[in-house]
């Protein structure tokens, strides 16, 4: 897969599972071009590297909504974070 493909990719699941979370990051970076904008792309390159992509995008594909994020997930941290603010 190409670099290209590769963000692509990340940047829907990483958008699928902060949606599944109740999280608009859309929203967001709206509000806040500068600062949410260099997160959500660091969040996209931290999904970039998991190895369980597979898995999330069965996941997100089986459910629409999600208490939590799954303990593989490398933004559960931050998706954590941006919920209870």
């Amino acid at each position: 897969m190409g670099l290209f493909a590769k963000l692509g990719r990340s940047s829907d699941l990483v958008q699928g599972m902060a949606s599944r979370l109740g999280i608009d990051y859309g929203e967001m970076v709206t509000g806040d071009p500068q600062g949410q904008g260099q997160k959500y792309m660091r969040a996209v390159l931290r999904c970039s590297t998991c190895r369980n992509q597979d898995g999330c995008s069965d996941l997100q594909r089986e459910t629409t909504k999600l208490a939590e994020a799954p303990s593989y997930c490398r933004n559960a941290q931050l998706l954590a974070h941006l919920r209870g603010s």
